[in-house]
């Protein structure tokens, strides 16, 4: 048996470190097949006869998923940009994305463009499920251990071919590890069998994943204190059950199968709590502190989101790249950095009408009641409103909320959804499925709690219902990555929108491949939509 190492802190940031810097660094080598990053590094460190070595292991999945969606600020250029309200100041290349010229000849483009990260979680992940079994011959590493490390290496795999299946469509299906050997050149799979193989998988582990971590679970089949840390301590940060159902109802809803979609967050909604998720007052949703919703600090608030990726300061991942401060904030009175003006912002034009038709009375931008002077703007998302170019502050969590920003290291979690976002989901779900009132009921609860009146009334009208769910998943979610991807939900629904519908007929609506991936790999073809363009 190895000797087990004193310091559990420092071999989770070691890990998580190495992982982070070399992706960072783009030190990892690609597989000249696929365009898949070497596994070197999660096999290399582990040997698969310890419980230090699982642990490393597991570790290291949710640390190159956590490079994928966040280098290079990923996340936000997938799913921010494109068609969406924010524009930019001065960067050409930013701009190409928001206009939709995803074949435009800039670096943040091509690697945009280019999965070869996410295929490194994934045959890291192949590599673990294989693998993990060995860890037993290590006495402290038991079948509970096995079988939640498991379930949570299965979940990273299926979130991330749905994560690809969005901004690619059709991908290579790979479910075992190429260790020690190139991968063969395998073409695309159909992104329907690809969506359909994740929600088998999310389904069939669900059950093997805990509400909490380091709690006594279901028949105590799940390690109370896991690999050392409490409850409070893993604060909501691995793959929970609610998590995985949570991505079984976006796999649903982006296959437009709506009656799973309900089933799914029908679960949610019923069970949310275990896992000790709730919604958020607007002041928690902005604060920079520890104790706001993008703050997942060791100390932070005790409410989740339902699944993130964090940024744990006290483990020395505070980084400057892979947040959306990093695009969205600048110098401002309240406070002062070094750079003058945010590389992306949204015009006064587009904020005016986002929060159209609310009288005013919304707590994220509305008329402040408190203030003394009559017109007095309440702009918890926005700073320097009255200026030509206004700073979006709804998400500013810099050095865990200690710090100026005059030589910012940001902190704050890449929440992927929450409980707001499940339910304006859940009623879209609902509205194809004809519950109007059930829907209405739903939208309004995340209206009220921003401070906005009912809407709607007792409407039967399905498109307007629709329209004004994906009004405020606008509002409500507004830098946090769903932008494209709710426009292409509410167009496949409403169809009433002739480019947009010319996008979707002609699969416009995904990312080219980036040419290093096509030289790699000569099954490949370029997604139809850009060839020729």
């Amino acid at each position: 048996m190895k000797k087990m190492v004193s310091s559990k802190k420092y071999i989770q940031r070691i890990i998580c470190l190495f992982i982070w810097a070399a992706i960072m660094a783009g030190s990892w080598s690609c597989n000249k097949k696929l365009d898949v990053d070497s596994t070197r590094v999660a096999t290399e460190a582990a040997s698969w006869d310890s419980y230090d070595d699982a642990r490393g292991g597991l570790i290291g999945l949710y640390g190159l998923f956590r490079a994928a969606v966040a280098n290079n600020n990923a996340h936000w250029i997938y799913g921010e940009l494109r068609s969406g309200d924010f524009k930019a100041v001065t960067r050409p290349d930013l701009k190409a994305v928001i206009d939709g010229q995803l074949n435009a000849s800039y670096r943040l483009i091509d690697e945009a463009s280019n999965w070869r990260k996410f295929y490194a979680m994934i045959n890291a992940s192949n590599v673990f499920i294989e693998n993990v079994a060995g860890c037993l011959a290590d006495a402290r590493y038991t079948e509970s251990y096995l079988n939640l490390d498991i379930a949570q290496a299965r979940a990273l795999r299926a979130f991330a071919y749905f994560y690809m299946v969005r901004i690619w469509g059709d991908v290579p299906l790979i479910t075992t590890s190429g260790e020690g050997q190139n991968f063969p050149e395998i073409t695309r799979t159909d992104k329907n069998a690809v969506l359909s193989f994740a929600e088998s998988e999310l389904i069939a582990v669900a059950s093997n994943l805990p509400y909490l971590y380091s709690v006594s679970g279901e028949d105590f089949k799940f390690p109370n204190n896991y690999y050392d840390y409490s409850q409070a301590e893993w604060g909501g940060r691995p793959f929970s059950r609610i998590a995985a159902y949570s991505i079984l109802a976006h796999i649903s809803a982006w296959k437009e199968d709506y009656v799973n979609a309900a089933i799914y967050t029908e679960f949610i909604m019923n069970n949310y709590s275990k896992s000790r998720i709730a919604t958020v007052s607007t002041n928690t949703m902005v604060s920079s502190s520890n104790s706001g919703l993008f703050n997942r600090g060791t100390n932070g608030t005790d409410i989740y989101p339902i699944f993130s990726f964090s940024f744990i300061k006290q483990d020395g991942e505070a980084t400057f790249n892979g947040h959306i401060e990093q695009l969205t904030l600048a110098n401002t009175p309240s406070f002062p950095m070094s750079k003058l003006l945010p590389d992306l912002y949204i015009p006064k034009t587009a904020i005016v009408d986002m929060f159209a038709h609310t009288n005013g009375k919304d707590e994220r931008f509305g008329v402040d009641p408190t203030a003394t002077e009559e017109g007095s703007l309440l702009t918890n998302y926005f700073e320097n409103y009255n200026a030509e170019i206004p700073v979006f502050k709804k998400i500013r969590i810099v050095d865990d909320g200690a710090a100026t920003g005059m030589f910012a290291q940001f902190t704050s979690s890449l929440v992927f959804t929450r409980l707001e976002e499940i339910k304006l989901l859940r009623a879209e779900a609902l509205t194809v499925l004809g519950k109007y009132t059930d829907a209405t009921t739903l939208l309004n609860s995340v209206r009220t709690s921003r401070g906005l009146d009912n809407v709607l009334g007792t409407s039967t009208d399905p498109e307007e219902i629709i329209k004004e769910i994906f009004k405020e998943r606008r509002r409500e979610l507004v830098g946090e990555g769903w932008h494209w991807y709710d426009l292409v939900r509410e167009n496949r629904l409403l169809k009433n929108n002739a480019s947009f519908n010319e996008l979707l007929t002609r699969d416009g609506i995904y990312w080219p491949l980036a040419q290093e991936v096509l030289n790699n790999n000569t099954t490949l073809v370029q997604n139809s939509y850009w060839l020729g363009r």
